[in-house]
C-alpha cells in the first residue's frame, strides 16, 4: 500500500514572500507538489496561466463555485481566488505532499473541509519590511499598498491559529525551517 500525501497549508500576508520561500523549498525538494489556484485578477508581469494561477473570468469562477469545484474560495483585495479540489485530492492519493499557498481566510475554509492538514504561517520580520517589499514589487500604487498593509495587520493576529510559525527574514533560511517542520514527526502534527 502506498503512503498518502499530506496537504501543507502555507499562509502569509501579501508581500511576505511565501512564494519565494516555496520556490526555495522546491529547489531543495523538487518532489513536492504545489497547488495552482484559480483567480479573477489580471496576471502580473512574468506570470503564466496554469503555472502561477489559472486566470479565469468572473463568469468562469462563478461557474466553478456553482459546481463545487473549489476546496475553498475567497475574495481578497477585490479579486477572487479559489483552490480546485480535484487536483489536490489526486496528488495526495498518489502520495505527493502538496503545498497550498493561501491567504488566512482561505486556510480557515480548508480546515473546515479537510482534516489532515499541516498549517504554517509565514510572517514578515516587521511591518516596515513588508511595506518595503510591497513597494519593491512595483505593481501596486500607494493606496493598494496601504490596503494590503491593513489586511496584513489583521492576518498577523491569526498566527496562533496555525500549528507552526516561521519568520521570513531570509527566504532560504525560512525554506529550510519549513522543510524541517515537514520532516519532524510526520504524523503527530496533522490538524
Amino acid at each position: 500500500m502506498s503512503k498518502k500525501g499530506r496537504l501543507i497549508v502555507i499562509s502569509a500576508p501579501s508581500g511576505t514572500g511565501k512564494g519565494t520561500v516555496i520556490g526555495e523549498m522546491l529547489k531543495l525538494r523538487p518532489e513536492l507538489s504545489v497547488s495552482v489556484s484559480a483567480t479573477t485578477r489580471e496576471p502580473r508581469p512574468g506570470e503564466a496561466h496554469g503555472r502561477h494561477y489559472f486566470f479565469v473570468t468572473r463568469e468562469k469562477f462563478d461557474e466553478m463555485i456553482a459546481n463545487d469545484e473549489f476546496l475553498e474560495h475567497e475574495t481578497y483585495a477585490g479579486n477572487s481566488y479559489g483552490t480546485p479540489i480535484a487536483p489536490i485530492q489526486a496528488r495526495i492519493a498518489d502520495g505527493l505532499d502538496t503545498i497550498l499557498e493561501i491567504e488566512v481566510k482561505g486556510a480557515r475554509s480548508v480546515w473546515r473541509r479537510m482534516d489532515d492538514v499541516i498549517s504554517i504561517f509565514i510572517s514578515p520580520p516587521s511591518l516596515e519590511e513588508l511595506r518595503r517589499r510591497l513597494i519593491g514589487r512595483g505593481t501596486n500604487d500607494e493606496a493598494e499598498i496601504e490596503r494590503r498593509l491593513a489586511i496584513a495587520r489583521e492576518e498577523i493576529l491569526a498566527v496562533d491559529e496555525f500549528q507552526f510559525h516561521v519568520v521570513n527574514d531570509v527566504a532560504e533560511r525560512a525554506a529550510h525551517e519549513v522543510l524541517a517542520i515537514l520532516d519532524f514527526n510526520r504524523e503527530d502534527y496533522i490538524r
